[in-house]
């Protein structure tokens, strides 16, 4: 396994990190904590969970499931890097006026309170803003943040979804009151999905936040089985994706074929070659997925290989305003 700092925070964390968010709705509570103790012993360290993973109708869920791993001892906690979100509407009847969605001070304390009980612990190492709340001014933020830290009740502070503007604005808010600020944003990055490299990754490495992809195979789009009939059938949504990328899939079908490599593969070995991810979330439903996925860190794609990449899967033509400008 390789490792890399999280953003400019001294702390390692393994290049591929576990995202749980199957864990509930589609893989038995049985199937995740083996899944987990296979993670840790393939020397994966940081995993990705958040408050509302579970369903609609089991917001928690998944959260629980972890804090059931842990409670089994074997130093499955001090072993992980734990990562949670809040901003989600958790459906609680307690938040009255005060639910939904969003980032008071008064729901961050609450909702991570509600988190560390399902985890069963009393810190996490990486606390998120699961979305970006433009409601709420950066004082109450990076107080109540600095508070939850003082409390050690958590480590670092991350976010999910925010523009280049949101980090640069958090970044500077933060210096403003000697904290340390961001160290990842969570955004979603892949193949398929690149008008991040406009702003938010040019941000992000200029203000030390790690970036942390998710959805690194676009929902399944970038994956080796895309173009199956059987896979592609589920929903009517997914047979459209399909269609309106076929000629694309179908190019990029062809690229592993002639590298000898799968496609799902090949998409996590591009994320993991750009200097300014940290770490791309792996969302395995079965273990054979996660042993699979782990073939990404020993590939090392060529240059030859990126420019067909960038041909099959074109860019917005590099950071702005160069890639639109001139």
């Amino acid at each position: 396994m390789e490792y890399a700092n999280l953003g400019r925070a001294g702390l390692k964390v393994s290049r591929l990190c576990l995202g749980t968010m199957n864990f509930g709705p589609f893989t038995t509570e049985q199937d995740a904590f083996r899944m987990m103790d296979e993670a840790l012993d393939a020397g994966i360290n940081f995993f990705d969970t958040a408050n509302v993973y579970g369903g609609r109708e089991h917001t928690g869920w998944t959260e629980e499931i972890i804090g059931r791993w842990f409670a089994q001892g074997g130093g499955r906690r001090e072993k992980v890097v734990l990562a949670t979100k809040v901003y989600g509407d958790m459906r609680s009847d307690h938040d009255g006026p005060n639910g939904g969605a969003g980032l008071s001070a008064y729901k961050i304390r609450r909702h991570l309170e509600a988190s560390l009980r399902r985890l069963q612990t009393d810190h996490v190492e990486l606390y998120q803003m699961h979305h970006v709340d433009r409601q709420v001014s950066w004082d109450e933020l990076w107080n109540v943040f600095a508070n939850l830290t003082q409390d050690g009740k958590i480590v670092y502070v991350g976010s999910s979804n925010f523009a280049g503007w949101d980090l640069a604005v958090a970044q500077y808010e933060a210096k403003a009151r000697k904290l340390f600020g961001l160290v990842s944003e969570q955004h979603k990055y892949n193949l398929n999905t690149r008008l991040p490299e406009l702003e938010v990754l040019p941000a992000a490495k200029e203000l030390g936040i790690g970036v942390i992809p998710w959805s690194p195979l676009d929902g399944g789009l970038l994956g080796r089985n895309a173009l199956n009939p059987i896979n592609v059938s589920r929903t009517e949504a997914n047979r459209q994706r399909v269609e309106a990328n076929r000629t694309k899939l179908e190019a990029f079908e062809k690229l592993a074929r002639d590298l000898g490599e799968a496609q799902d593969n090949i998409a996590l070995a591009w994320l993991l070659a750009n200097p300014a991810v940290t770490a791309p979330i792996i969302g395995p439903r079965t273990s054979t997925q996660l042993k699979e996925s782990q073939r990404a860190l020993d590939l090392k794609l060529d240059e030859e290989t990126l420019r067909r990449l960038d041909e099959i899967f074109p860019g917005p033509g590099g950071a702005a305003p160069k890639a639109y400008a001139w």
